[in-house]
């Protein structure tokens, strides 16, 4: 076993939480056992191994580079992912994101580091130091873990969860297999049947960290649902989607008293299911450290009572970082209603009918049955006939032939400020759109729109509205996780249920 540079951990905070098997630091960290060659969950049901024998890291990739095999009892590829360290490293979370949407490519880091905006000899510090491994070791513990997962949690093919999991051949996937748990692909699968019976949809777990309010993210969600692309209703989330060369609809919805959801996913290409769990697992904040940030959050007076009464409440995320901006960009100055009714009218006129549907309930009538359109159609179109002002259509025209031009625009940049001067740098978006652009398409858990007339609403006294300046101000103390203040701030102003009409003046952010 190799050695390797990684995030110090406490050892005795954590062998307690290993002795205790405390579920709060599930996902914080992994004991590697250097007796037996394996590494763990803090929950792990085995024999407590000695503190001499053990090893903490920061990451599943940590364990892999050092040789560790994952265990079979605790099964690390079904533990919360939580992203602690976000705060102080977006960068290495935005690289984290792109492997699990199957962004690891030929180019290997060098491609990585591109797309990020940093050098590659800076990419693989920066792993070293919050995730405890190189770039090349967490895209193969990913690999390996999710196409651990799909044998656990599905009855799709051996080879086709090799296809699935990125394995460039059923040759080389089971030769990892065998290297890493000494066995078969095959011999890993308890049992063919499924519990789930799912027919051709492929059913998966999406595992977090509680406490999850998962009625305050599927009322925010069901009440910006795009008609035709996404629908919500009391219990479950589905959209239509086009991603990573396929179509397919997906259906999320909660399970009592587990810590996870569970995802119904129709796709035409399993290569499609890495890509789709990854953005389903931002869309509904599931790597969040939640604990932290209620804990954080808690030490305001203004926002202790909710903290305390409604735990757990996530920022939601974007499926696309174009959608959410075009839908940014509709709710200025309108209502969530007005923004919800002109997507849908944008939809209606410029998106296709998703193709291949024949799995569809063609009972179900509210069935999400459309797919937004791309950058390139809706540069070219005339917005003016769905009711927009000339100036609101140009800008989306804008905004549309940029993301055409360059795909990868409204990826964030290497720094919170990076993301807001490129984005305020396209016409028509300014500091309120880029706030509320990064804080949902690009997962920055600091931004923050001061200048939304909800959130001042909410911050009003006697003595009357703060300005936005005072805002701004005020929510220093809430830093490094602004956006989770926001959202406790918007959802304490009386969040409409889904379906329900917003009345009363704008409410800009809550687009």
């Amino acid at each position: 076993m190799t050695a390797t540079t990684h995030v110090p951990l406490d050892r005795d905070v954590c062998y307690r939480a290993l002795r205790t098997r405390d579920a709060r630091f599930d996902g914080r960290f992994y004991t590697a056992v250097v007796s037996t060659g394996i590494y763990c969950r803090p929950i792990c049901p085995a024999r407590t191994p000695k503190l001499e024998n053990c090893l903490f890291l920061p990451s599943a990739g940590a364990a892999h580079q050092m040789g560790f095999r994952p265990c079979l009892r605790c099964r690390p590829e079904v533990a919360p992912g939580l992203a602690g360290w976000r705060g102080t490293a977006s960068t290495v979370s935005r690289a984290l994101g792109l492997i699990a949407e199957g962004g690891w490519g030929d180019g290997g880091v060098e491609e990585l580091a591109t797309r990020l905006g940093v050098g590659a000899r800076h990419l693989r510090r920066l792993f070293e130091r919050h995730v405890g491994a190189s770039p090349v070791s967490v895209a193969q513990a990913h690999r390996i873990l999710f196409a651990k997962k799909l044998i656990g949690e599905t009855t799709l093919s051996m080879t086709e969860i090799a296809q699935a999991s990125g394995f460039g051949s059923v040759r080389r996937f089971n030769a990892v297999f065998n290297d890493t748990y000494g066995r078969a692909p095959s011999e890993l699968r308890r049992s063919k049947r499924v519990a789930e019976e799912s027919g051709p949809a492929v059913v998966l777990k999406l595992p977090f960290s509680p406490p999850y309010d998962w009625r305050a993210i599927l009322e925010f969600l069901g009440a910006r649902a795009i008609p035709g692309v996404e629908a919500a209703d009391g219990e479950r989330y589905r959209r239509t989607f086009a991603l990573a060369g396929a179509t397919g609809m997906l259906e999320v919805c909660a399970v009592p008293s587990e810590s996870h959801l569970l995802a119904k996913i129709h796709t035409t290409d399993v290569k499609a299911l890495g890509p789709v769990v990854a953005r389903l697992r931002r869309v509904f904040d599931l790597d969040a450290d939640i604990a932290a940030v209620d804990e954080h959050l808690a030490r305001d007076r203004i926002l202790a009572r909710g903290v305390r009464e409604r735990p757990g409440i996530r920022v939601p995320g974007a499926w696309d970082p174009f959608e959410l901006a075009v839908r940014a960009v509709l709710g200025q100055q309108v209502s969530v209603r007005a923004a919800t009714t002109f997507a849908g009218r944008i939809v209606a006129a410029l998106g296709r009918k998703l193709p291949g549907a024949a799995w569809r309930d063609g009972r179900d009538a509210g069935a999400p049955t459309m797919l937004f359109p791309t950058p390139a159609v809706l540069a070219e179109a005339d917005l003016t006939g769905i009711g927009l002002t000339k100036a609101r259509a140009a800008t989306l025209n804008a905004l549309a032939a940029a993301c055409a031009a360059r795909p990868g625009l409204l990826d964030s940049g290497e720094t919170l400020e990076d993301t807001l001067a490129t984005l305020c740098a396209l016409p028509g978006i300014g500091p309120w759109t880029a706030q509320y652009i990064a804080m949902r398409a690009l997962r920055e858990p600091d931004a923050f729109p001061a200048s939304d007339l909800g959130l001042l609403r909410a911050m009003e006294t006697k003595a009357g509205r703060p300005t936005p300046a005072a805002l701004a101000e005020r929510a220093e103390a809430w830093r490094p996780w602004r956006a989770y203040a926001a959202l406790r701030l918007w959802m304490g102003s009386a969040p409409p249920a889904v379906g329900a009409k917003v009345e009363g003046p704008v409410q800009y952010a809550r687009a």
